[in-house]
């Protein structure tokens, strides 16, 4: 008779080491017995599962598929949108049933609470699978021997179990935070799964323990997240959720909690491409263009107004600039350096006169002047400062690890905590190659904006990465720079010029446009 051994994991890189090993998986569904799309123990034995090998991929796939139909804005639109009727489960299921497309959500909704249970308890009982049949009825009818359908369809019912408990639960961790609390934040405190159980399928080591074939692991999450500041909640490399972005969309949706048109082009399942312009000329062309958004480049300003970049010496021509572009019709984020100053309370009120301009986000590096990195702890107080001064205000925290070369292996740390304190999005500048950026979405609660380099991926490929915005940073200034140069030194030369330049008319009437517009309103949603 063999004896297994239980190991209990508490340590932050313990749990690490313990995801990233192939070697150990969640525990073997038990087997099935009855006919196919019937039961809770067919259901557990087809879906997706934090495991390794062809089936898991393939399984993996369908659930990318499904959630692919439906961007996290949409989802919270949609959960926005919702009714409060029912328990907070029942709502969670319909909003992403209806979501969906899914026929009948409120019945799928009352058959998922059943189903839930049964899935993550120890015995599902008659009412579960004949619950599960009725859905697998609804949501894929067809005959039972087609494998392939049957297996796509448990999937989709496995996404809404997970959604119906874990979904639940992080709603649950986020509003215990407290209103207006920043959501990383909740979910550090109370991860909606506290402690994750696996099972070793063949011997391995980790962290120096030995770990003999049938041994079951126990991951104290909770412990895991008071010593590091990366969350466990959606798991960890290679193995991560892939449902992550749309269950923090769903469940700040339920709450009510506000997604500005700004906010929601980082949300959707391509990267936003922001262009950056340095005066309301640049702004205007690029918005008549068709870009969704503009930011500025504080390169821009700063060398047109003949002074050094990134000293904090543009404060005030920052904040006129953005009183220029705030007449325009389109949406804007201002490149505003550090905030101008080390007193968090000094920057918010900088960012709120930036938002009564018009601004619908602000860039805050924590890189100095001096190529060093400011204090994690000072730039966290600078990004709640300016939340909790102008909430409406998309706060992209940039950190310059990678820009400075400085503590490189410390930037998910950075990055966690200024999402904790509220940040909206993160910006790595200098982040460029793909495992870099792969290992960092995976970790992330916020979206993840790089700067476009062009020896680096190109904006597809960033998206299907995971990055949510591509800034374009001085490129386009540099390049116009370049452009006026080399089209002197034609001239000078007897050679030819390049030509494309914009009509005069045509400049006029951007300069025009860019100060007889307006965004209707004052309306946060309207930034």
């Amino acid at each position: 008779m063999s004896h297994s051994t239980t190991h209990e994991f508490r340590r932050y890189a313990e749990i690490r080491a313990a995801l990233a090993d192939p070697a150990l998986v969640p525990p073997a569904p038990d087997p099935v017995t009855g006919p196919p799309g019937a039961s809770v123990a067919w259901l557990r034995a087809t879906v997706a599962r934090f495991a390794s090998g062809e089936p898991h991929r393939r399984r993996r796939a369908l659930v990318e598929a499904e959630l692919d139909r439906l961007s996290p804005a949409d989802l919270h639109r949609a959960a926005s949108a919702a009714g409060g009727e029912g328990d907070l489960r029942t709502r969670v299921v319909s909003s992403l049933a209806a979501a969906l497309d899914m026929p009948e959500p409120g019945r799928i909704a009352r058959d998922m609470g059943v189903v839930a249970d049964a899935y993550f308890g120890e015995d599902g009982g008659t009412e579960a699978d004949r619950a599960v049949a009725r859905l697998v009825a609804l949501l894929a009818p067809g005959p039972a021997e087609d494998e392939a359908r049957l297996e796509a369809v448990a999937n989709r019912i496995g996404l809404l179990a997970q959604a119906c408990a874990a979904t639940a639960a992080l709603v649950e961790a986020v509003a215990a935070a407290g209103a207006g609390a920043p959501t990383a934040r909740g979910l550090r405190a109370d991860p909606p799964v506290r402690v994750m159980r696996r099972v070793a399928a063949h011997a391995t080591r980790v962290a120096g323990r030995e770990i003999a074939e049938g041994d079951e692991i126990l991951l104290d999450v909770v412990a895991a997240q008071q010593e590091h500041p990366v969350p466990l909640t959606f798991g960890a490399p290679p193995r991560v959720c892939p449902g992550r972005a749309h269950a923090l969309a769903l469940a700040e949706g339920l709450l009510g909690r506000p997604m500005t048109p700004f906010a929601r082009l980082h949300h959707r399942g391509r990267a936003l491409l922001l262009p950056n312009a340095w005066d309301c000329a640049s702004a205007a062309a690029l918005a008549a263009e068709g870009f969704e958004a503009v930011g500025t480049t504080s390169l821009g300003v700063a060398a047109g107004l003949g002074l050094p970049d990134g000293a904090a010496a543009t404060k005030e021509a920052t904040v006129d600039l953005a009183r220029r572009l705030g007449r325009g019709s389109f949406l804007f984020s201002v490149d505003a350096e550090g905030g101008f100053s080390d007193d968090p309370a000094e920057v918010a009120g900088f960012a709120r006169r930036l938002y009564e301009a018009g601004a619908a986000g602000i860039n805050l590096e924590d890189g100095r002047a001096d190529g060093t990195l400011a204090p994690v702890d000072l730039h966290a107080a600078k990004i709640a400062a300016v939340k909790e001064a102008v909430p409406g205000l998309f706060v992209n925290a940039r950190t310059d690890t990678y820009w400075l070369g400085l503590q490189q292996e410390r930037t998910a740390g950075r990055l966690a905590v200024y999402e904790q304190a509220g940040a909206d999005g993160v910006f790595v500048p200098g982040l460029s190659d793909r495992a870099g950026i792969t290992a960092l979405t995976a970790v992330l609660v916020t979206p993840l904006n790089v700067l476009y380099s062009p020896a680096g991926p190109g904006i597809d490929e960033l998206s299907a990465l995971g990055v949510r915005r591509v800034s374009l940073g001085s490129l386009l200034y540099r390049e116009a720079l370049a452009g006026a140069v080399s089209t002197a030194a034609a001239i000078r030369d007897g050679g030819q010029v390049r030509g494309g330049a914009l009509l005069y008319a045509d400049v006029q009437a951007l300069a025009s446009g860019a100060g007889s517009g307006g965004r209707g309103g004052d309306d946060v949603d309207d930034r």
